[in-house]
Order: C-alpha cells, then structure tokens, then sequence
C-alpha cells in the first residue's frame, strides 16, 4: 500500500472546496456573534469519563480511545462537541447565568454515518443553556435556518419531533430493557407489524397510541390528529404544546411533524429536529432539547441547540449552485 494513502472515509480538502468552507465557517461563526452568543474551543481531547459522560452508547461506540502517557488513564479523541460544551457551562461560567455558546471544530468517528460520509466531521453548531422554554427552542431552531440561508440553501425541508411522547408511552406502559429498545427500533423503521407484536401485551388504548405514531407524521393538522389519537396523559400533552407553539413561531416556514422521530432518544429530553435539502437522505443540521447532558458534571440545566457538519455543507452549496 503506498505511503501516501489516506484511511478510508479521511480525505484532504483541496481548494476551492476548502475556500468555501472556510467562507461558511466565518459566515455562521458571525451570525452566531451577532445574537450575542459566546465562541468557545474546546480540546480535540480528554478523559472518556467526562467526554462520553451521560451521552449513551451510540457516541462510545463512535469514539476513537487512546491511554494517555503520562498518567495512564483512558482517553478519548472527541466524536461530539456537544458535551464538552456542557462540561464548560456546568464547570467553568457563571452558575445561574443563562449562556448562548457556539463553537466549530474537527471531531473524528470510528466509522462513518452513512455511505461516502467523512470520518472527519467539521462540526460547528451553537448552544443555549438555561433557557427552559420554547422561546429558547424556537430561538435555536430559526437560528439553524438563518444559518442555512446564509450559507446558500435554497430549499430546505425541517422535521420537527418531541421524544418526550414516547417516553411518557412507555413510562406508562412499564417498558424497560430489550423490548423498550426493540419498541424504539421499530418506531424508527416506521414497522406497523413489528410495533403491534412487541405492544400486544398493553392495554388497549396504549397498544393504539403505539400503533398510532408512525402513522402521525405529516404537517400541522397532524398535531390536532395526534391530540384525538393519544391518550390524555399530562407528558403528551405538554410535548404537543410544545409543538404547537413551535409550528405557530415558525409562522410561513413549512415543517413535518413527526411523532415517531426518536433520533438521540437516550439523549434528548424534548424537541429533536433536522434540516434536509436536495433529496439527500441524511440531514444538513439537526439539533433539539437535551435538558439532562449536564446532570454528571453536578449541573443539570436547560439546554437546547444545533450543530451541521462543515464538510457536508459546503458539498450541498456548490451542487445547488
């Protein structure tokens, strides 16, 4: 094999690609400045018990480790800036303060999130911690859209979910361990069949209200649909006004609602959403509520935000020019 040869799914970016880059990267970094929120630089990397702290399996299994020389403990190159982020709120700024903070930086995978994609994200994204509302959802959300804008995307398609529905579900329904997992996978894969075995055990109005999120997917009037079809149980509710005054801030902007989006369940507290263009199949950005990232570092705080991959912008905005 020549010397030469990069790994697979790591790759150089050569000009002009790299120009554009660099243009987006200041471009949202002033955007970011401009509403007041704070950059901050983490490290590249620290010990795996602070950076994969309270984030689940998905980010451990996507983190390269090392043992580090001089004290011997395990470390971790960082797969997600997000939780270093709350480190730094919960450690190192003002306890009670609310923060807007944003950051950009490489991280690196263990293996890529789909076909052609880079090991090698360059993540920038932008975060607000201490805000419980959904004027700081709404706040993040049309910040990741101006962004978008900015950076060239003429059409976008946003999805808008809350974990929040599922999570009273199966609360309700005593689901834990390998058949709330299994449940999740097929809410995901949008499976009716799969979803009607693994909920046949339940109560008939929990058995519906499983049968009924894949199916609530869709555009506003999908949100009124799902307040006829869920059972009336106060953590429904509550995610469904969330999402209704979200929809009503969004004013002209068009969005689908989908009640079976669980992506970053064991992560997310709330609303999750992505941003898609061009009929690619994965999102440009995403982001969403994730009020319990800093419960480990001693400060659980309100906290929700976005992040979008540099490398998969720039590639979106010079095929849509």
């Amino acid at each position: 094999m020549a010397a030469w040869l990069l790994p697979e799914n790591v790759e150089d970016v050569l000009p002009p690609q790299a120009w554009r880059m660099e243009d987006m990267r200041r471009a949202l970094l002033d955007l970011f400045r401009s509403r007041d929120y704070q950059l901050v630089v983490p490290p590249l990397m620290e010990y795996v018990d602070s950076l994969l702290t309270g984030v689940g399996a998905d980010l451990d299994l996507k983190t390269f480790k090392l043992v580090d020389q001089l004290t011997g403990r395990l470390m971790g190159v960082r797969a997600d800036i997000t939780p270093q982020v709350a480190r730094i709120d919960a450690h190192l700024l003002a306890a009670n303060a609310v923060n807007r903070l944003c950051y950009a930086g490489s991280v690196l995978h263990t293996k890529p999130d789909g076909f052609h994609r880079s090991r090698e994200p360059i993540q920038i994204g932008a975060e607000l911690y201490g805000e419980p509302g959904v004027d700081a959802d709404l706040e993040v959300l049309t910040l990741m859209l101006q962004g978008l804008t900015d950076c060239g995307v003429k059409t976008l398609q946003l999805d808008i979910g809350h974990v929040g529905v599922y999570r009273a579900l199966a609360l309700e329904a005593g689901l834990n361990g390998e058949v709330e997992h299994r449940l999740f996978g097929a809410l995901q894969a949008k499976d009716s069949s799969a979803v009607g075995v693994l909920t046949a055990g339940l109560s008939a109005p929990l058995r519906d209200a499983f049968a009924a999120l894949p199916l609530l997917y869709g555009d506003r009037s999908v949100l009124k649909e799902a307040r006829a079809r869920l059972p009336q149980l106060a953590a429904v509710q509550a995610a469904l006004d969330t999402l209704e005054a979200l929809d009503h801030g969004l004013g002209n902007v068009e969005a689908t609602y989908d009640l079976a989006e669980l992506r970053g369940y064991g992560y997310h507290s709330g609303v999750v959403f992505a941003a898609y263009t061009g009929g690619r199949s994965h999102a440009i950005a995403q982001g969403g509520r994730y009020d319990e990232v800093g419960r480990v570092f001693g400060r659980a705080r309100p906290a929700t935000g976005f992040s979008l991959d540099l490398r998969e912008l720039a590639i979106v905005s010079s095929n849509t020019q």
